[in-house]
């Protein structure tokens, strides 16, 4: 019996990957911070895949949560041969304009959280034959992106970050991948009350959670160091570095720049 841990579980890719486990035969270990909508995953994946599942409602930036979301799987780490580090999110707006707060906490999630529970389940994960880790990177994390720093910031830290734990543990049982998504078609831009442009350019370009999913455990499993799930997302993450700085982060700027008759906004991508 083999488990599987998926943060950011409740919704979207998080939720689609988790999906994606269950269909071959993995029980699960869901965390996020949506505990109704992490519920209602949990019964839909027992009813669809017959597996085992268990939750836990954690907000990943919080001081403890490395400690409460170990001490609660440490029960099946015996079992617990594959950790996806899915949750993150970020904001879309100037970055004085935000505070300091929201943005610390942007760092505590998609930084923090991902770098705690990788030194955490590493030893775990060292005990099968084949173990796997992904890490939830973006397209963004291959170029700046103003009006999306900080995300795009922590998003390059996630991507090199993995690179590094990959060659590190190159020698182990542990397979570790790092998954760099574009736009998805999620319910984030809702939540986000995105400004009309960006969400008809976003509706161009999206591909479903599952489709990215599918990709990403395929991936995983196969031992991919970088997975970029589609063709124009490939496009954006590659050909950023031959163009100059200063276009490439004008174009970024016209996609997120707030204007007057849109207040900043979160997004939640995972």
């Amino acid at each position: 019996m083999s488990y599987a841990l998926v943060t950011g579980a409740a919704k979207g890719i998080g939720k689609a990957i988790a999906a994606e486990l269950a269909q071959r035969n993995y029980h699960l270990l869901l965390v996020d911070l949506d505990d109704t909508s992490l519920q209602e995953t949990a019964t839909a994946l027992v009813g669809l895949y017959h597996v085992h599942v268990h939750t836990l409602h954690q907000d990943l930036s919080q001081p403890d949560a490395l400690s409460r979301v170990t001490t609660w799987s440490s029960r099946w780490h015996d079992q617990l041969s594959v950790v996806v580090n899915n949750a993150g999110y970020g904001i879309n707006g100037a970055f004085e304009n935000l505070t300091l707060e929201e943005q610390f906490n942007i760092i505590d999630v998609n930084v923090k959280a991902q770098v705690g529970l990788s030194y955490a389940y590493i030893p775990v994960l060292r005990r099968f034959p084949k173990s796997w880790l992904l890490n939830l990177a973006s397209t963004t994390a291959y170029q700046t992106v103003p009006y999306l720093n900080i995300y795009a910031a922590t998003k390059a830290f996630a991507l090199s970050f993995t690179r590094g734990l990959r060659y590190e543990l190159r020698h182990s049982p542990i397979s570790v991948s790092a998954l760099s998504p574009g736009s998805t078609d999620t319910d984030f831009v809702n939540r986000a009350r995105m400004g009309g442009s960006t969400r008809k350019l976003a509706d161009r370009f999206n591909m479903t959670p599952e489709k990215v999913a599918k990709i990403a455990v395929n991936g995983l499993f196969k031992g991919k160091a970088e997975i970029v799930p589609g063709f124009v997302n490939k496009l954006n993450a590659f050909l950023p570095k031959f163009f100059p700085k200063p276009l490439v982060e004008k174009i970024a700027a016209n996609i997120y720049e707030q204007r007057e008759e849109t207040p900043a906004v979160i997004i939640t991508p995972g």
